[in-house]
């Protein structure tokens, strides 16, 4: 058993997420989930770390050594002691918990390197709705945290209101991206859903309308992803590809306020998610509203809706579609 340490607000969310690199996972705490085995925590965006997990107790420093003095540690070399109060939910001295820990791991026959150690243990505390809880663990994985490096303004082509990387590479997660897989965006804008895929390791295709964002998506592509990618011009609901071609599809809608198609937003959203089920058993779908009643209309069903606010006065809808 693996205790995740989740990213950002929305713990729902992230263990959603997380299900696409780890199996059987459920929330334990507020910013922790469990999970029964890890196979692609590193492509994760809204898990941090995941470890092997020694035991849980009470989010107390006497907890956390009762774990760790009835654990047989069948391990030597150097260690470092990490205590974490997730979201400052339990006021726990983390500084003493690390003493305390290091000073039992050091009673074992175990040297302590706080730079380069052979052996992580992470003491984590989290006390909140969904659980209070110490859970200790082994440090097994950890997530690539190399969002910042393509922010959409440092890309070649950028264009206002680009999803965020991280966010973009948990939307492409839940719809399946990674190696032997071929994803598509029918609206890849400036690519950045595309780009997270294609660094994930799938097989990208992309689609849009107008030539100026197929040629900046181009330019995007190459930067970050090489040569494993295609462009198509057309709409995305009309779309120039076979029945079940890709294993997945994710896409940003037109926002209605800054939208030039407006009145005909609600039959293009409809006639792209029908497109969109023709050519795949799964898919993401983004926009400033729910599109749950289209997306049923066209035979789809959700598995999943989350409210996401970027700011005041927009608020992202994500729904996950299933045959």
């Amino acid at each position: 058993m693996y205790v995740l340490e989740l990213a950002g607000q929305d713990d729902e969310f992230g263990a959603y997420e997380a299900r696409s690199g780890a199996t059987d996972v459920s929330i334990l705490a507020p910013g922790l989930a469990v999970a029964r085995g890890i196979d692609g925590v590193e492509q994760l965006a809204f898990t941090h770390r995941a470890s092997r997990l020694l035991g849980r107790s009470e989010p107390t420093l006497d907890g956390a050594t009762a774990i760790l003095e009835a654990t047989n540690l069948a391990r030597d070399g150097s260690v470092a002691v990490r205590a974490v109060d997730v979201r400052s939910t339990t006021g726990i001295d983390t500084q003493a918990t690390e003493r305390a820990l290091g000073d039992i791991l050091v009673e074992r026959g175990f040297t302590v390197d706080l730079d380069d150690p052979d052996h992580e243990l992470r003491a984590l505390f989290s006390a909140g709705p969904t659980g209070e809880v110490c859970a200790l663990g082994w440090l097994a994985a950890a997530s690539t945290r190399d969002f910042t490096t393509r922010k959409p303004s440092d890309r070649p082509f950028f264009q206002p209101g680009s999803m965020d990387p991280m966010l973009a590479r948990a939307l492409v997660n839940i719809a399946g991206a990674g190696p032997d897989t071929r994803i598509l965006d029918p609206m890849c804008g400036t690519g950045g859903l595309l780009i997270e895929a294609g660094l994930v390791g799938s097989t990208v295709l992309g689609s849009d309308v107008q030539a100026k964002m197929l040629r900046g998506t181009s330019e995007n592509l190459a930067a970050f992803l090489g040569g494993d990618w295609e462009l198509l011009r057309g709409s995305a609901d009309a779309l120039a590809l076979a029945d079940d071609s890709v294993d997945g599809v994710v896409f940003d809608t037109p926002y209605g306020r800054q939208s030039k198609i407006e009145g005909e937003l609600e039959t293009l959203v409809a006639d792209a998610l029908a497109e969109s089920r023709r050519v795949a058993s799964r898919c993401v779908v983004v926009g400033d509203r729910s599109w749950a009643t289209q997306a049923r209309s066209v035979g789809w069903s959700v598995d999943a809706t989350f409210e996401r606010r970027v700011h005041r006065s927009l608020t992202r809808y994500v729904l996950v579609l299933v045959e």
